[in-house]
């Protein structure tokens, strides 16, 4: 259910700031005023997705128990925090150019400022967050695939997946969607499972 929750969030933050910033290099005062709100409810998402990925990822380590590699559990968890804390930093700097600009709303835009935090932001999520939700998916896959803890077209789905954002994330406009959908794809698979499984065994008698 936490990767659930995490692709659905990850899903909303992507979309409401997709519709909402403007894909041309000029920001004027009134594209904040009438997008400001939105933007503040897509970044408000992003703390509870991020706990969420946190809760996935303490799961899948428990369940695989014993089966896990160190190697690989190393490189798993490692990534999954680089990549959280690449993209509470991106949206942190987002939230302060909404914060400034509510600050002082009569005062003319400073495009330099604009210009450096969407630079900023670019190379935090397209270059270092999407590199290490690759690594993230690199690493869960082969621990799929070494381990049988779910079908293996997941874990050959992900080295795939991950190929595309390690090399095509720039020429792909839509890149950062496959993140989320991957694991919601892992997440609906486990929960199926242990859905399927008899009660007496999701529940032993201690």
């Amino acid at each position: 259910m936490a990767g659930i929750v995490f692709s659905i969030m990850l899903f909303l933050t992507f979309w409401l700031l997709r519709v909402s910033i403007p894909s041309g290099p000029l920001i004027s005062n009134a594209w904040l005023a009438d997008h400001a709100r939105t933007i503040t409810v897509a970044l408000s998402l992003v703390p509870f997705s991020g706990i969420a990925f946190l809760w996935f990822i303490g799961v899948f380590r428990d369940r695989l128990g014993q089966r896990e590699d160190r190697l690989f559990a190393t490189v798993f968890l490692g990534s999954g925090l680089l990549f959280l804390a690449m993209l509470f930093s991106a949206a942190a700097v987002a939230s302060a150019v909404v914060i400034v600009f509510s600050a002082t709303p009569d005062q003319p835009v400073d495009l330099r400022m604009v210009a450096f935090a969407r630079t900023l932001i670019s190379d935090l999520m397209n270059v270092y967050a999407i590199k290490m939700a690759s690594v993230f998916m690199f690493s869960t896959s082969t621990v799929v695939i070494y381990t049988g803890f779910a079908p293996r077209y997941i874990g050959f789905l992900g080295y795939g997946l991950a190929l595309l954002l390690l090399f095509g994330s720039h020429h792909v406009e839509w890149s950062f969607f496959v993140f989320p959908a991957w694991v919601l794809l892992l997440s609906v698979h486990i929960l199926a499972a242990d859905l399927r499984r008899p009660s007496h065994v999701r529940n032993p008698v201690p």
